[in-house]
């Protein structure tokens, strides 16, 4: 994936001791939700508890915690956080357009989010779900138990036993705890994207993907919510079709939506304001600690300085694997210097990316924020 730097470079933040202290609840590309969501609860006036009561209802949670006990990473006390961001590819109910359910779902887009000490900086590293790995041992979701796979796709954890499976995964993987799990599914992120009147983007090719049912000329947009949804899912339209060109558009677009969030002034028109909060809390499911107004609205104020160009975004350094062209494996010396930086609370390093498949596509730069 693209290095895409933002200001933190050398500067991040300073790492404190060794452990991470818990503060409120909080996260990131779901700062669109969590955002929102703060701005009704301070806008909302008299009918304020009634959209508390509302939008509370519409938030649905899972106790990760519970599900997987303390067989888990360490909790640091350096002022950092870290969640797990999944978009989740269902084809039940209204997502069956986009393809057949085969009985389960599985995790389309994985990103682990990183806020820095004093959140005015962030690093997300985007996890490309074909990379195989070794999956720890997991509680199915239907029940039982499977044993530790090796050389297995990321995305089936997800599929095998849901989001507890997918943080487990992730932790075995960095050995970094997850403090918080948020995800999205495709008709929610469709209507949040509606709700906010579309996402600016400018293209510098044309994107053709008919599997995606995306058709954009090169030039600037505003996407409706169909349009997104294709762009962030497109495979084919762009540069070799791979799931790695297709990390750094979703990169992109997240900066771009980004800037549309705070460029709307949506606290300043109250009807908007409520409803892109009823579809942002619509849209996400998130870890218990998380699932409530007053769990987001934490989030959302710890994040208020938070911009787009504060936020350094890459891929876990990978390479195509020998045994199969169409998936890749971590480069594990690379992938190290990755979750060493981000449980020192620092800076990754730009030694980290060189050299990986992920890190220099024929994606990179066709997207960019049309604001």
């Amino acid at each position: 994936m693209s290095d895409t730097r933002g200001t933190n470079g050398t500067s991040g933040s300073a790492p404190a001791s060794g452990r991470r202290r818990r503060p409120p609840p909080r996260r990131r590309p779901l700062r669109i939700a969590t955002w929102v969501v703060a701005g009704v609860v301070l806008a909302g006036g008299a009918g304020a508890g009634y959209l508390y009561f509302k939008l509370n209802g519409n938030i649905k949670g899972v106790d990760i915690n519970q599900a997987l006990g303390d067989d888990r990473p360490a909790q640091v006390d350096n002022g950092s956080e870290d969640i797990l961001v999944l978009g989740s590819d269902s084809r039940a109910g209204a997502n069956n357009k986009y393809g057949a359910d085969e009985g389960s779902a599985r995790s389309d887009t994985a990103m682990i989010v990183h806020l820095y000490e004093g959140r005015k900086t962030a690093s997300v590293v985007s996890i490309p779900r074909d990379t195989l790995i070794t999956r720890p041992e997991c509680s199915k979701t239907g029940g039982g138990t499977s044993p530790e796979a090796h050389k297995v796709m990321f995305n089936e954890s997800y599929e095998l036993g849901g989001p507890a499976c997918a943080v487990k995964t992730v932790e075995s993987m960095t050995g970094i705890r997850m403090d918080h799990y948020i995800e999205v599914d495709f008709t929610g992120f469709k209507g949040l994207i509606d709700a906010l009147g579309g996402v600016p983007i400018t293209t510098t090719k044309a994107i053709h993907d008919k599997s995606s049912h995306l058709d954009l000329a090169a030039g600037t947009h505003t996407l409706n919510g169909e349009q997104s949804l294709g762009l962030v899912r497109t495979r084919h339209g762009v540069a070799d079709g791979s799931d790695l060109g297709r990390i750094q558009l979703q990169q992109a677009f997240m900066k771009a939506l980004m800037d549309r969030v705070n460029g709307l002034g949506v606290l300043s028109n109250p009807a908007k304001l409520i409803k892109v909060a009823d579809r942002a809390t619509r849209a996400i499911t998130t870890d218990s600690e998380l699932a409530s107004v007053s769990g987001l609205k934490g989030l959302a104020e710890s994040l208020g300085g938070l911009k787009s160009e504060h936020i350094t975004m890459v891929t876990l350094p990978v390479q195509y694997a020998k045994s199969d062209a169409n998936r890749v494996e971590p480069l594990d010396a690379q992938a190290a210097l990755v979750w060493q930086a981000l449980k020192a609370d620092q800076p990754i390093p730009a030694a980290a990316t060189k050299g990986s498949a992920g890190a220099d596509t024929e994606a990179q730069g066709v997207v960019g924020s049309g604001s």
